[in-house]
């Protein structure tokens, strides 16, 4: 088959089937074509034993082009196909670039982008398991000036969501982030969800921690909170957007 490097299994199935079939019939039981069938027979040598071809079988169509015209195109915008700067060279070069060369420019141009094409971003995802993670966050709804009868609304929302499953909840807070805002929000998230996640995550919410003390009184109470319900508390110091997707995003489509 074109394009498909033949392997000794299919060389000894052809010559098996060939001491009781004719050529295409053995070559179609081997998957491969008669034309390699009759190559098989004038060679004694299976397909490992043959040393490998690693130099051009033809002269590089973009040679002369290639540092002077297809480079700086792509520098210039490394998100160009290469069949449109196939279709800018046929415009500068009548006739000297037919379709036929497309795939060769295709492959050169892969390789310069993985060579010394701008650098990907690198995701890092993240595996969640069923009932593993629940977490909470606040954000701060000042920017969406809602009003209520022409007086300004200063609130922020409560945020809970399971990692896994990305069930929400959330509640409107009327003041800061207080243990008895993360408290309530926490219960009321449990207790619609039907159950509790193996950890509660936080971004160090002030409700919940207090980095210069080690056991104050809200420390405390949140850690005997997450005791109550069976969980373990962590922490994350980049903010739970990071996780799993803008908080705020959520909040304005419920406000609205």
């Amino acid at each position: 088959m074109s394009g498909t490097r033949i392997t000794d299994q299919q060389v000894r199935l052809y010559m098996s089937k060939r001491k009781h079939h004719s050529q295409e019939i053995a070559a179609a039981k081997a998957g491969i074509s008669v034309r390699s069938a009759r190559r098989i027979e004038r060679d004694a040598l299976l397909p490992s034993q043959k040393p490998r071809r690693y130099w051009r079988s033809r002269p590089d169509p973009f040679a002369d082009v290639w540092d002077t015209e297809v480079v700086p195109m792509l520098a210039n915008a490394p998100e160009l196909q290469a069949v449109t700067i196939l279709r800018k060279l046929q415009d500068d070069h009548p006739g000297e670039y037919p379709d036929s060369t497309r795939r060769t420019l295709e492959r050169r141009v892969r390789h310069w982008r993985a060579m010394s094409g701008p650098p990907k971003e690198v995701f890092f995802p993240q595996l969640h398991e069923p009932g593993a993670r629940g977490l909470s966050d606040f954000t701060d709804m000042a920017e969406l000036r809602v009003t209520i009868a022409g007086v300004s609304f200063e609130h922020r929302l409560y945020h809970f969501v399971l990692a896994f499953s990305r069930w929400e909840y959330a509640n409107v807070v009327e003041g800061g982030e207080s243990f008895e805002a993360l408290s309530m929000g926490l219960q009321n998230a449990l207790w619609q969800a039907g159950g509790c996640p193996r950890e509660h995550r936080t971004d160090s919410l002030s409700a919940a921690f207090r980095n210069l003390a080690d056991e104050d009184d809200f420390t405390v109470r949140y850690a005997a909170l997450l005791e109550h319900y069976g969980m373990t508390g962590t922490r994350n110091n980049r903010g739970l957007g990071h996780e799993y997707g803008a908080v705020k995003n959520m909040c304005c489509s419920i406000t609205n």
